[in-house]
């Protein structure tokens, strides 16, 4: 079925049912009430980023949705002095702001009063510890809902925005806890969500002899994001995932002196970098062109199965997701570029959004979260071995899970079509009469 063109989609009716691909049809007539926690609510934050797309209708590979669940309640940790939104945006949609997360689920009231909760650590003023890790209140927030549940003896979804914690054990401790409660625990990166150009599909149980996946972004908050797209695309490699053996931060011309000795394939890496700029791939040592001079850096990864890859950074663009692999006996590379949109990154929450409703009104989540398990585990291991300056072993990274086919959740392209030429908006929700 073709996309509507711009015009059609703004002439149709404001209401169009949620066209979520695995909803029961018998959806409960109440919708799922939901609490969201974050730590600070600006334009362009992700509690923007998220919360725009359960509070006004937004594009699904070409489709208006409407959210099928109802928030409820806000908590913010902070007020951003960068123009922040809560009180505006609770306004304006008639949501209480509650002083306490405690408050905040159950309304005010003693028991547990929402149906799922997001979990929105990212962005506001918090510091960093020796490591140069950004100390966000993720285990905090989540301690503190875990706690309203036990003590109401009914235990909802969550969803987790990003890695788990920037400290490994409690990541594990988060995990851990939602499989002793069976929590339908949801967690991760939006990029994985994005269009992939050229279209790369790598048949679950396919035999990858490498892969790199690369970025543009800062060292952890954007090594999070490549790493997930990676595991996105190598968990579904012939025997599953296995996890990781043993990891290796390397910087400037050391990282191209490993390539040099054939530690990770440059070849590999300037074919994922072509679907972004072309056969004209530059070298890629020096700054890309139209980017501020950015030191590179990257992850050499070796897995338990045998399997190596390689996360990138290369250049300084926030917009760069890059992938490129090998099958084994193959001699083709295969790359693609993970499209976030004409707005950026921003246009990627409209993906992960439609994802998360689907977990709240499923209980289970599109994707395993046992790979932003391991994710969270090797973006702390980039921060180990980057302060240690040598490899390290990562025996807690042994985590074996199988993949899922997460598809009908990926955005193939038809939402960039109808959004076509029209200006970004400021306010909460993207489309023009939203």
């Amino acid at each position: 079925m073709n996309a509507p063109t711009r015009r059609q989609f703004f002439g149709a009716a404001a209401t169009v049912p949620f066209l979520g691909c695995d909803l029961p049809a018998n959806q409960p007539a109440r919708r799922p009430r939901v609490a969201a926690i974050y730590t600070v609510y600006r334009f362009r934050s992700h509690a923007h980023n998220i919360l725009e797309n359960f509070l006004c209708p937004y594009l699904f590979n070409g489709r208006r949705a409407n959210s099928p669940c109802e928030v409820v309640s806000f908590f913010a940790h902070q007020r951003s002095p960068m123009g922040d939104t809560t009180d505006t945006v609770a306004r304006q949609y008639r949501i209480p702001v509650f002083p306490t997360i405690e408050r905040a689920l159950t309304l005010g009231g003693k028991d547990l009063a929402v149906d799922a909760v997001l979990l929105i650590g990212e962005h506001g003023e918090y510091p960093h510890n020796r490591l140069g890790q950004h100390q966000y209140p993720r285990k905090q927030f989540f301690d503190e809902i875990v706690r309203v549940m036990r003590r109401s003896n009914r235990f909802v979804p969550i969803f987790n925005d990003k890695h788990l914690s920037y400290h490994w054990p409690w990541a594990r401790e988060m995990y851990d806890t939602c499989v002793k409660h069976r929590i339908p625990f949801m967690a991760g990166s939006s990029v994985p969500l994005a269009q992939r150009l050229p279209a790369l599909e790598i048949p679950t149980g396919t035999r990858i002899e490498e892969a790199v996946s690369i970025h543009a972004g800062g060292v952890e908050s954007y090594d999070f994001h490549a790493l997930e797209v990676l595991q996105s695309i190598v968990e579904a490699r012939r025997g599953g995932e296995t996890g990781v053996r043993s990891v290796e931060f390397l910087a400037g011309d050391t990282l191209f002196d490993a390539a040099r000795q054939g530690r990770w394939s440059l070849r590999l890496a300037e074919a994922a970098m072509s679907a972004e700029l072309g056969r004209n791939v530059p070298d890629l040592r020096q700054p890309i062109r139209g980017e501020r001079a950015a030191e590179p850096h990257g992850l050499i990864i070796t897995y338990h199965d045998g399997f190596r890859a390689t996360m990138l950074k290369i250049g300084a663009s926030s917009n760069r997701w890059n992938f490129a692999c090998k099958y084994v006996g193959d001699a083709r590379l295969r790359p693609t570029r993970f499209y976030n949109g004409p707005y950026g990154n921003r246009c990627l929450f409209m993906g992960l959004s439609h994802a998360i409703q689907d977990h709240f009104v499923n209980r289970r989540s599109p994707y395993p979260v046992e790979r932003t398990l391991l994710t969270t585990g090797l973006t702390d291991a980039v921060m180990q071995s980057r302060a240690a300056g040598t490899p390290i072993e990562t025996p807690h990274l042994s985590i074996r899970y199988a993949a899922r086919d997460f598809r009908p959740m990926r955005e193939m392209g038809a939402s960039w079509r109808v959004l076509g030429d029209q200006p970004e908006r400021r306010t909460v929700g993207m489309l023009a009469d939203g």
